[in-house]
């Protein structure tokens, strides 16, 4: 069947003519109904393009389609390889971070791509008016839907699905790797068995002899990478000599780039045939990579692939591979979910990765059978070769997978009482039916009725009840009279920020304590339990003990680690031995820290909510003290506000009083330094004006004054508080655009000076707190 016979006025969207066997099966499913579609089918065996028929259905009868892809990077190649829908005069948008979104171009996009997360945040959100496009969404197309196996990702996918059921009943249309229970997706999805697709290994365009081979585990992981990888080129070696390609999975970018690098010398040693030293425009080429040890490798016939090259290297590596210019492929796993790469020989190198939240962890069953699945090129090779490299008491675990596939479970329960939490705070869930109601539409639920042993399908609503009262305990959940449930502001703040409950709870803790300081607030994110898992390797203890000098924590093992990590990001000077993980903890600290600032602003106030924000900001920028304020300044990173502030200038206002003159000559360029003192004037500029504020005072008389608070900046809101010799006397947050007056007692007490101070922090702003004194003498 022709693509311009079936979908003639979206002919262009594809890059092909014909569709395949497996296409023209799907085909009348997807473009002659509006049923939902579950659709499994092995690798590189074309379910692009069964994504790509679900969405010309949607535009073609004027709706909105909504792509899930597994990964960010995936997201971002969709956008480049949908320019074809653009060109047909359709609008493409990827929704990225909170920062980044474009509401206005959300609303107005044809087709939108988003991961799960994403998903899940805009679902959260719908009824504010950024996120309010969610709801519009006609067709929700799910690629690799066996991502809900994930133990990290899987329960978010399903509450995003299930969610966006409820919200819009969208059509939905899931594709898949092979998966051996099909019939429990389609089950959850709604999907008939007319729509309903398990394409066998008999669609794969290129048969697959899958296998393992194993080595002996030594003492030391360094050497055994070196075992693995020499195995690795032993498979590999007998294909690329017969000018076939290999694709190795590796565990980490470094170890991309440190395999390509001995492989290079391996390989010449043995005298393997490989590489394009004589061919001069390849020669030309290779001269345009940005990376050093990438132009070098690539000529000798070895390249590496990972998520942090640039763009520009990464298509050219995939270029050449396609073209046979480059033999031997080392890669981490993006390559397995987005790229149509294929090579003749896959060998999965590592079948363990360090991550570092969780430390030492194995490699999931679906991304090994996703690895595998390269195996082959079609139109070049009958069969290809995979092959998974482990340790001898694994073995049989790997060769029943390579057998049997990987049954999809539902990871829901995992995180049961958070997903909870979040469908009552968004208020989808408002008594105990509604609760039963929802985990009807959950795949949890499919998946105990098909294994009810396995699941305890007999205690399931038992145990939901129970994470129901749970949630009520912990304070996130409340119940009224008629048995209603309503989310608490804890339990709005946890979901919010997609905060573990007993984060939520820790922060609730500090929050309760009269005094917080920048080594609580640390200390409170350290030791969330997002990082409990973080792994102490012994080789980093000096590197922790010295940044954690003179400081006093309860803290142990990874989370000191990670609180070492923070403080290090504060002065903008990690120790070597700590930079492997860094920077993963310092992002996920960051969006803790903007959490814990909410929480202070709601249950401790301004002040405790200023304080977080600037630990918050020197985290992030890795400024001193005096330097933070600059950073809510735009285009002041770390690096301008180190030199301002050694210039003696602090603060926004400073930059003003300076002008662009003093500015450039402190190195800013004019463009930049004009560019500065415009976000400046935007900033808030405070005096605080004491009028007719007496010097003294007659002992035990009392007389009000009126105290103005003037902002001749951009407007902000802030809190206000007037103490008395350190004790609390006063108040007040407000928005402030222009001025506010505050009323001050003035009275004789016992003491023979009364010293007033008035304050002004900025909660969400991590500007230091603006403060002045008076003095008056009791008579």
């Amino acid at each position: 069947m022709r693509v311009a016979e079936a979908v003639p006025e979206f002919a262009d969207a594809f890059g092909f003519e014909e569709f395949n066997r497996m296409q023209r099966e799907a085909l009348p499913a997807i473009l002659e109904t509006d049923e939902n579609v579950v659709a499994s089918a092995p690798t590189a065996s074309g379910k692009t393009a069964l994504a790509e028929l679900a969405i010309c259905k949607t535009l073609r009868d004027g709706g909105t389609a909504l792509f899930v892809a597994p990964m960010r990077a995936l997201t971002n190649e969709k956008e480049a390889e949908w320019e074809r829908f653009e060109s047909l005069g359709y609008s493409v948008y990827v929704v990225t971070g909170e920062r980044d979104l474009n509401p206005r171009r959300a609303e107005r996009a044809d087709i939108l791509v988003m991961t799960p997360e994403k998903a899940d945040s805009a679902t959260r959100k719908h009824d504010s008016p950024r996120y309010q496009f969610i709801t519009d969404v006609d067709c929700c197309v799910i690629d690799e839907v066996h991502l809900l196996d994930s133990d990290e990702r899987g329960g978010v996918l399903e509450v995003t699905v299930s969610r966006l059921r409820r919200l819009c009943a969208p059509r939905v249309v899931a594709l898949s790797a092979t998966m051996p229970n099909i019939g429990d997706v389609a089950e959850w999805l709604d999907a008939p068995p007319e729509s309903t697709f398990a394409f066998g290994d008999d669609y794969r365009p290129v048969d697959l002899h899958a296998g393992v081979k194993t080595y002996t585990h030594g003492d030391n992981s360094f050497a055994d990478k070196y075992r693995r990888l020499y195995r690795a080129l032993d498979t590999a070696e007998p294909h690329v000599r017969e000018e076939g390609q290999a694709l190795v999975f590796v565990s980490s970018r470094q170890d991309t780039v440190q395999a390509a690098k001995k492989t290079r010398d391996e390989l010449a040693e043995r005298d393997v045939p490989i590489g394009a030293r004589g061919d001069y425009d390849f020669h030309t080429d290779a001269k345009e990579l940005s990376n050093d040890t990438l132009r070098k490798s690539v000529l000798d016939g070895v390249a590496f692939h990972h998520a942090g090259l640039s763009k520009g290297d990464r298509d050219k590596v995939e270029q050449w591979f396609k073209e046979g210019k480059i033999s031997i492929l080392f890669s981490t796993s993006t390559l397995a979910w987005g790229v149509n790469l294929p090579a003749r020989c896959v060998v999965i190198r590592d079948t363990k990765y360090h991550d570092p939240l969780d430390g030492e962890t194995d490699i999931s069953p679906l991304d090994v059978l996703q690895m595998l699945g390269r195996a082959g090129r079609p139109g070049y090779d009958d069969v290809g070769y995979g092959w998974v490299i482990c340790d001898r008491s694994e073995a049989d675990k790997y060769r029943r997978l390579l057998r049997e596939g990987k049954e999809i479970e539902s990871r829901l329960a995992a995180d049961l009482d958070s997903h909870l939490n979040a469908e009552i705070a968004m208020g989808t869930i408002r008594d105990l039916d509604d609760v039963m109601s929802w985990l009807d539409t959950t795949f949890y639920a499919v998946r105990a009725r098909s294994k009810p042993e396995e699941y305890g399908y007999e205690n399931l609503r038992e145990r939901v009840r129970d994470t129901l009262e749970s949630l009520v305990d912990g304070g996130f959940v409340e119940t009224g009279e008629d048995l209603r449930i309503e989310a608490t502001t804890l339990g709005r703040l946890a979901s919010k920020y997609y905060l573990r409950l007993d984060t939520a709870r820790r922060f609730a803790d500090l929050c309760e304590r009269d005094r917080i300081t920048t080594d609580a607030v640390l200390e409170a994110v350290a030791g969330a339990v997002e990082f409990r898992s973080v792994s102490a390797r012994s080789n980093e203890a000096d590197a922790v003990d010295s940044m954690l000098v003179g400081t006093d924590t309860d803290l142990e093992d990874g989370p000191r680690k990670v609180l070492a990590i923070l403080r290090a990001a504060m002065t903008g000077s990690t120790p070597a031995d700590l930079r492997s993980d860094a920077w993963v903890i310092r992002q996920n600290a960051l969006r803790l820290l903007a959490a814990l600032r909410e929480f202070l602003d709601r249950f401790s106030g301004p002040d405790a909510a200023n304080l977080a924000a600037r630990v918050e900001a020197r985290v992030e920028h890795g400024v001193s003290r005096d330097a933070v304020g600059l950073t809510a300044i735009d285009g002041i990173g770390s690096g301008r506000a180190g030199t301002l502030a050694t210039g003696g200038l602090r603060s926004p206002a400073d930059v003003l009083d300076a002008g662009t003159a003093e500015l450039t000559r402190a190195g800013l360029t004019e463009g930049v330094a004009e560019r500065v003192v415009e976000s400046a004037e935007s900033l808030p500029r405070i005096e605080i004006e004491w009028g007719a504020f007496p010097d003294s005072v007659a002992t035990g008389e009392n007389e009000m004054r009126e105290v103005t608070i003037r902002n001749r900046g951009g407007g902000v809101r802030a809190g206000i508080r007037v103490t008395v010799n350190d004790v609390e006397m006063t108040t007040k947050t407000c928005y402030l655009s222009d001025e506010t007056t505050i009323p001050v007692g003035v009275f004789g007490g016992t003491s023979d000076e009364m010293e007033f101070t008035v304050s002004v922090a900025f909660p969400e702003l991590p500007l230091l707190p603006v403060r002045d004194s008076r003095s008056v003498v009791v008579e």
